[in-house]
């Protein structure tokens, strides 16, 4: 096994993908609004191109899912940037309900201009309808249940749980369609899949393990090099090779095979579920400065 930088292209797009993609264009006259969930870890890579163009000039909110997970200043930096570009933005995270009386503020406040212009054109009141859409395992349905306080959409730690779009009926004025998570056909910057890869938003089953881990702990060795060292040995430097770190990560956990080699099928999904489980701490993969 050893250290390769030329990583497998990855390239996933289910039939059920394409047939959600006309969906999402189909149904977006019927609404008022967008909910754009992304990844907070990843506010580039889970920002699917292809729904930015179908959107256009609809009203639309980037929500950074899964804000807790992230590393806060890297975070600030996509805020900034995509507020530049005209959008509005919150931080949440849909599971403990974090920063959602922001997102029903922002979301209030749109929809109060939006009544207003309606009752001068003398049309009567009407529920506002909130299209959530965002690529798979972003946290829609989460997002959906917790505010309707509810299971009203299916959940699950997996990407492509929800399979068909579903309107959901909210108390407090509008109306919520939840649409099946897209991603795009083809990935034209290669990190990016792999990003995906790494925080689940594709199945662990698409690219082979050591592929993976091996592009995590170089970006681990780049820019979080002292959470590597605190999590696993300090002895681990920038320059040390990927299956000098996995010996390493394989003696400390025990991960051996019964001859006493490293069993590196189990190094890799301890650094993964490290990495998706915060032992490493808050972490982000896109940074806005190396301009994927």
């Amino acid at each position: 096994m050893e250290k390769n930088n030329r990583y497998q292209q990855i390239n996933w797009y289910p039939g059920h993908m394409f047939k959600s993609f006309k969906e999402i264009k189909a149904n977006l006259s019927l609404v008022d609004l967008v909910f754009l969930l992304i990844d907070a870890r990843i506010p580039y890579s889970s920002m699917n191109p292809e729904i930015l163009k179908v959107l256009k000039d609809k009203k639309t909110i980037i929500v950074f899912n899964k804000s807790d997970l992230a590393d806060t200043n890297v975070s600030n930096e996509w805020i900034k940037h995509y507020e530049e570009q005209g959008f509005i933005c919150s931080m949440s995270n849909a599971q403990s309900g974090i920063g959602l009386k922001e997102l029903n503020k922002i979301t209030n406040e749109m929809f109060k201009e939006i009544n207003e212009r309606n009752a001068l054109k003398g049309l009567k009141p009407r529920n506002l309808k909130v299209m959530v859409l965002g690529i798979p395992n972003v946290g829609k349905s989460t997002l959906i249940n917790s505010l309707t306080n509810r299971k009203s959409a299916k959940t699950g730690n997996r990407p492509g749980v929800t399979k068909s779009k579903q309107w959901i009926k909210m108390d407090n004025g509008y109306d919520l369609l939840d649409m099946p998570g897209v991603l795009w056909p083809k990935f034209k910057d290669q990190k990016v899949g792999y990003h995906l890869a790494i925080t689940g938003a594709i199945k662990d089953d698409i690219l082979p393990l050591d592929d993976i881990t091996n592009y995590a702990i170089n970006l681990l060795q780049k820019h979080y090099l002292g959470r590597l060292k605190n999590r696993y040995d300090n002895d681990i430097t920038s320059d040390m090779s990927f299956v000098e770190i996995l010996d390493i990560i394989g003696k400390k956990r025990g991960a051996l095979l019964p001859r006493g080699e490293i069993d590196y099928d189990r190094v890799y999904m301890i650094i993964l579920n490290d990495i998706r489980s915060l032992q490493l701490g808050r972490l982000s993969f896109d940074f806005y400065d190396e301009k994927i």
